[in-house]
């Protein structure tokens, strides 16, 4: 009776894993290919101590909300078009959510690939110009306006080009951000943070931004702060010269910001170590630079769309940067989430697990922050009477700058080791960067970031920097490393300061592409399922303010 009894309970667990199993299988094939791309990014709740703010802080906080939610519009109207038509002919949810995240629909994550049934490729100029128009038409035409960075170029009634500011096409719109920056400025006990503000308000309304810039970088004390108006130029892959619209609302780290307030004292030192020719590192950086850790409470526009920046480094002004330096701030709430359910599992999949200890968030913060420090050494203005880098390399001064940020952000962390000024293992930096590689190119190599990780990627491969083991994990050659992390930094000093455009045309062609053997393994991150960036719940409701 008992061998029976066990008999039956045996077939009736047997045959209740295998329905189980079924329905697993058949819940997975169940998953529609939006549903996968909508669990690519893993849900992070933005929020933040509020208890040691006042009652006006509080008040503020909800108002530069308000404000930043308006760049969402306008980040709209600048890298697809109408939103509303777009959304109304969707009638899928998935594919409407999709869409939201992506602010368009073409997936940022797959090299701008459209997703949406009968939308052709992304424009390299967004909306910034007209779909028709070539470089060649727009590099011979002469009108007012051309170059700015806060100008849509359209053509008129005879189809000839012309610019309209920001502010004329947004009226509306940035009429309302001026006066909420207004009513916020009011509520401020700060004066620096007031002046900011009152300044700000200005600019939006003019498209006259260095002002505000330069009392942003003035402004030391402030527990709040908003980054808003047109910033970064990435949307705009014809040629990299069109700011776009976004917004980032933070409360400040006071503990952590003291302890980085410091390192800017060596940027001069540092500017005057890089491994390039001394031609190229003749410019002086500004050491009144800040170095501040944070928590976002708030992303929007450019800033919300596809994966997410853990960092910044404003502002993009070149008067402004060797005037004053810039402010290099870190999202930190940001950065440990992504530490965390991102970072963590891909190096248990990929990195060699004699290496897994070097894997620490001190390591991932730090290699973050000193990309954004990096920034602010080097060069800005050609050697050879090319103009700015940014102006001389067109639509590749973004991919070239960011993997010069990365690359002499490694060396900021190994001279200040060098130093005594940090303290943990170099090593962590190393095996960490390494990771951190896999982590970005998952974004695609399509934009600024994922070219920069590529060119990286492949040159390390090449100079024998990292080993890929048979079982699919790599290994970091610590000595190699840090012989092509100098040589690679010089090769981007060199280019950026020669303005060379068919120098680095040729290197990111060469270089800036995902092969099929790094493609394969990257897909195993995908079948592990772990998510590939985060997606925010954010806001005053979620503030409870």
């Amino acid at each position: 009776m008992k061998k029976i009894t066990f008999m039956l309970t045996f077939l009736v667990l047997t045959v209740s894993c295998k329905k189980e199993k079924k329905e697993i299988s058949n819940n997975e094939v169940a998953l529609t290919t939006m549903q996968k791309n909508i669990n690519e990014y893993v849900p992070v709740t933005l929020t933040s101590d509020l208890s040691k703010l006042t009652d006006n802080q509080r008040k503020m906080i909800t108002i530069l909300i308000k404000a930043s939610d308006i760049m969402n519009g306008l980040f709209w109207y600048e890298t697809y078009g109408d939103k509303d038509a777009l959304l109304n002919s969707i009638d899928d949810n998935d594919t409407k959510r999709f869409v939201e995240i992506n602010y368009g629909p073409w997936d940022r994550l797959k090299a701008d690939k459209p997703f949406v049934k009968g939308v052709g490729e992304k424009p390299a100029g967004a909306n910034f110009y007209p779909v028709d128009m070539t470089k060649e038409e727009f590099n011979a035409a002469s009108f007012e306006g051309k170059s700015s960075l806060y100008t849509f170029v359209r053509r008129d009634d005879n189809g000839n080009l012309y610019a309209i500011p920001y502010h004329k096409q947004f009226e509306k719109e940035v009429t309302e951000v001026s006066q909420l920056l207004l009513e916020a400025s009011k509520l401020a006990d700060n004066e620096g943070l007031k002046t900011y503000l009152e300044l700000r308000a200005q600019a939006v309304l003019n498209d006259e931004y260095q002002a505000s810039d330069l009392a942003w970088m003035n402004m030391k004390t402030n527990v709040l702060d908003i980054v808003i108006g047109p910033i970064e130029t990435y949307e705009d892959q014809l040629f990299g010269n069109k700011a776009a619209h976004e917004a980032y609302v933070l409360i400040k780290d006071q503990e952590w910001s003291a302890r980085l307030a410091h390192f800017t004292s060596y940027l001069p030192e540092l500017q005057k170590g890089l491994p390039v020719d001394d031609a190229y590192k003749q410019e002086t950086p500004g050491t009144d630079s800040d170095l501040n850790a944070y928590d976002v409470v708030y992303y929007a526009g450019d800033a919300n769309s596809g994966g997410k920046t853990i960092a910044i480094n404003l502002p993009n002004d070149e008067e402004v940067q060797l005037q004053k330096g810039t402010r290099r701030v870190q999202l930190k709430n940001a950065m440990k989430a992504k530490f965390d359910k991102i970072m963590v599992p891909i190096a248990d999949v990929l990195i060699d697990s004699s290496q897994l200890k070097h894997i620490t968030f001190d390591a991932f913060f730090a290699n973050t922050m000193f990309h954004e420090v990096a920034h602010g050494l080097g060069i800005k203005n050609t050697i050879n009477g090319k103009g700015t880098v940014r102006t001389a390399l067109q639509q590749y001064a973004s991919a070239l700058e960011e993997g010069k940020a990365d690359i002499l952000g490694l060396y900021m962390v190994q001279q200040l080791h060098l130093k005594g000024e940090l303290t943990n293992d170099f090593k962590d930096n190393m095996v960490t960067f390494m990771a951190g590689i896999f982590r970005s190119v998952r974004f695609g190599a399509s934009d600024a970031h994922g070219i920069a990780n590529m060119i990286r990627f492949n040159y390390f491969k090449e100079e024998g920097a990292f080993t890929r083991n048979e079982d699919g994990t790599f290994k970091v050659n610590f000595d190699k490393m840090e012989v092509a992390m100098r040589d690679l930094s010089n090769l981007i000093l060199t280019l950026q300061g020669n303005g060379d455009y068919e120098g680095v045309a040729k290197l990111v062609a060469e270089k800036g592409i995902v092969t099929k053997s790094l493609q394969a393994d990257l897909d195993r991150l995908r079948l592990a399922n772990i998510p590939v960036d985060v997606v925010f719940n954010q806001g005053v409701d979620v503030l409870g303010l």
